[in-house]
């Protein structure tokens, strides 16, 4: 192993057993009337030597060296209790958890799932669980681990869609509740006809399916107004709000829902932060 990758498995494999790790959520809306619908749980790690490290460099780690099971189980802990306390403090949301495809390859995993939700009283319809499209390749195997989740009322979501070679045979044959349109499709959509071609033949699909379509990667107004145009269900990207820390959601949930009307009414709109000032100011709290 190479001295920096056997560096960061070193202080990975601290930062499990240090409670290094944190979530942060990023807030995923309903495109009819701009309600919260969920939130997508990301695992972040602030090394104290070598700053912050991206999920994409410490995650495949965890998967080549035994360790995914233990930062799932991390993870899965912390999304349960970070869901308890929003719900005390008002706030009744999903949380969407990411999840490898080796966490799969366990029958009981879901068994372990349900067991953890039922030990904290969380409903297992607050939960759904995303996998990359290039990781779902292996898993038409494991249809009976991915129904087991359907059949105790966990979601599943197809990430980054679009981009795979076997995209349709996978949503046909897997039980998928969700569907996440790649967001290299969004940054497009207003200069590219193809794009939004694209875009409304898998919001189609999806609702022809059964599925909700979501919109990835929303960061300007006239993305947001054209992924609602071409019926997408949900969108999710820096334009509704970067990844928060989990103290944040509530104050952002009840200035964002200010902030909608705005969003989707003129040009004049800015950013939905411009009508946090301006509410602010007439001393709207």
């Amino acid at each position: 192993m190479p001295g920096a990758e056997a560096q960061l498995l070193k202080g990975f494999e601290q930062a499990l057993a240090k409670q290094r790790l944190h979530m942060v959520y990023q807030p995923k809306v309903a495109l009819r009337d701009g309600r919260l619908v969920r939130v997508e749980a990301l695992v972040r790690w602030d090394d104290p030597e070598l700053g912050a490290v991206a999920p994409s460099r410490f995650v495949p780690l965890a998967e080549q060296h035994g360790l995914i099971d233990e930062l799932t189980t991390w993870g899965l802990s912390t999304i349960l209790n970070q869901w308890l306390k929003w719900r005390d403090s008002g706030v009744d949301t999903c949380i969407a958890f990411n999840i490898s495809a080796l966490s799969l390859q366990s029958l009981d995993f879901p068994d372990l799932v349900e067991r953890e939700c039922e030990k904290l009283g969380v409903p297992t319809d607050r939960l759904v669980m995303e996998l990359t499209e290039g990781a779902t390749q292996p898993l038409i195997k494991l249809m009976d681990t991915l129904t087991r989740f359907r059949i105790k009322g966990i979601g599943l979501a197809i990430d980054d869609f679009g981009t795979g070679y076997s995209s349709l045979m996978q949503l046909r044959q897997l039980p998928f509740t969700e569907v996440k349109i790649d967001q290299a499709f969004i940054a497009d959509v207003d200069r590219s006809r193809d794009c939004r071609l694209i875009i409304q033949s898998i919001t189609d699909l999806a609702h022809g399916l059964g599925l909700s379509a979501t919109a990835e990667g929303v960061e300007t107004l006239q993305q947001l107004r054209l992924v609602r145009e071409l019926g997408c269900d949900v969108a999710q990207g820096y334009l509704i709000s970067p990844p928060l820390d989990p103290d944040s959601l509530k104050a952002w949930k009840l200035k964002f829902r200010r902030a909608w009307p705005a969003m989707i009414a003129g040009e004049s709109f800015k950013s939905w932060r411009d009508v946090e000032a301006d509410t602010l100011s007439e001393g709207q709290v």
